[in-house]
């Protein structure tokens, strides 16, 4: 399933084909939401954004489309009038202007809400913040960190828990604890002050260079670390490099079955 920085990257090229842009016609699959096909018709996509791994899409007058794409759904961007064919998968959602289409295929988990009321929505009620969520700080992580909540779990199963913080995933997971340099089977409350302040960190630093730069392969001489601002490409350090040489210390990349996930680290420098 993607992650929060992949789904984020999806709501980007979403966003600007037809943010801004009046619909010129809306089709959905589900009967629930048919009534919805007259009225949205010259009305307007405000913003469409991520929380966690379920997209938002929101509407000029007051009401917003909540998808999750599970482990099937995706979206896609075509031209007016265009249905690209999507193998075996099924159209659920098209809402289109006059250029451009946005087309969710195979999706099951699909509503409309008031926007006011999305934060009583049953799933995004148990959200934890994003961590792509520019406004969340390393200080709020640190403090959840700490949480009773939190705070006696295996950072195995809490990195995971999207009720801790939403958009976390598997690669991610590895790779956040490789560059806090701690062990997978520790819980948070057994490190130190200035190891949640380095998880805190990571734990934001990581999510927002894989939005920032996955998939940009760095260019001769540019660095790759995802702790300074340059304009560097997102290449693993850890994550499906079992049997590699550790990029840190140049010990073996190990991988275990951890949470019934794949978790790759190094013994030698997390501990």
């Amino acid at each position: 399933m993607p992650e929060g920085p992949e789904i984020r990257r999806a709501a980007d090229r979403l966003a600007e084909a037809v943010v801004g842009r009046p619909l010129a016609a809306a089709w959905f699959h589900f009967p629930e939401l048919k009534r919805h096909q007259k009225t949205l018709v010259g009305r307007t996509i405000t913003a469409i954004e991520p929380h966690g791994k379920a997209l938002l899409t929101h509407f000029d007058h007051g009401l917003s489309l909540y998808s999750h794409n599970q482990l099937y759904g995706v979206w896609k961007v075509a031209a007016a009038g265009e249905r690209p064919t999507e193998g075996a998968r099924s159209l659920r959602v098209a809402l289109e202007t006059d250029e451009r289409a946005i087309l969710l295929y195979s999706a099951s988990d699909v509503a409309m809400w008031k926007t006011a009321d999305l934060p009583r929505h049953p799933f995004l009620a148990k959200l934890g913040p994003d961590v792509l969520d520019a406004r969340l700080t390393a200080a709020e992580v640190a403090k959840r960190l700490q949480d009773p909540r939190f705070a006696g779990r295996s950072l195995v199963a809490l990195l995971l828990d999207q009720a801790f913080l939403a958009g976390m995933g598997n690669y991610l997971r590895s790779e956040v604890l490789f560059v806090a340099g701690i062990a997978p089977g520790r819980r948070p409350a057994e490190l130190s002050a200035a190891e949640r302040r380095r998880l805190a960190k990571a734990l934001l630093d990581v999510p927002r260079a894989s939005y920032r730069t996955r998939g940009i392969e760095p260019a001769s001489g540019m660095k790759s670390d995802y702790l300074t601002d340059t304009p560097a490409g997102f290449r693993f350090q850890v994550f499906d490099r079992e049997g590699e040489p550790c990029p840190r210390c140049g010990d073996v990349v190990v991988r275990q079955e951890l949470g019934s996930r794949r978790l790759y680290w190094c013994r030698h420098c997390q501990h």
